[in-house]
């Protein structure tokens, strides 16, 4: 028998929050114009071969428009990026208005500072309830170990704290 709690959105959108994550931009050249998005669901896969994955909701528009690109970067957002992160979220405007990123020649786009900027490829996409599992297998990378990350709990961005 299931709890009343699982079948309350609301509810399960808190108990999952109570989980710290970090953020990412899942972002590509389309058209030559930047597209992208923010995920917090976002984890590694396996190391050989090299694959990451992140959730999308089904509903989401962006999606369609990325998952034709030959090239994804992903960017793993730094502290400083809540308001970036804020505008990748939106629904409505320019997502990219006064961001600083650049773009490979295969088409990833990065976001500027990010701690680790991953060049990917959609290996699978698998259907899970409301969301799409989308595997990425990951070409190139660079990272800057000593920046920190933004850390996303209880639906509000945090700082780490520093030890």
């Amino acid at each position: 028998m299931t709890s009343p709690a699982v079948t309350e959105p609301n509810v399960l959108r808190q108990a999952f929050g109570s989980f710290p994550t970090g953020v990412v931009a899942v972002c590509s050249l389309v058209g030559g114009v930047p597209v992208g998005m923010a995920a917090s669901s976002f984890t590694s896969v396996s190391l050989e071969p090299a694959l990451v994955s992140v959730c999308v909701a089904s509903t989401s528009t962006t999606w369609p428009v990325l998952r034709d690109a030959a090239r994804i970067g992903v960017s793993v957002l730094a502290e400083h990026h809540g308001d970036i992160c804020r505008n990748l979220a939106a629904k409505t405007g320019d997502r990219f208005a006064g961001v600083a990123w650049s773009a490979t020649e295969q088409g990833s786009v990065f976001l500027d500072d990010a701690v680790v900027r991953l060049d990917c490829s959609i290996a699978q996409q698998v259907p899970a309830g409301d969301h799409d599992i989308i595997v990425l297998q990951v070409h190139d990378l660079s990272h800057e170990p000593a920046r920190p990350p933004l850390v996303f709990h209880g639906s509000r961005f945090h700082r780490l704290a520093q030890g």
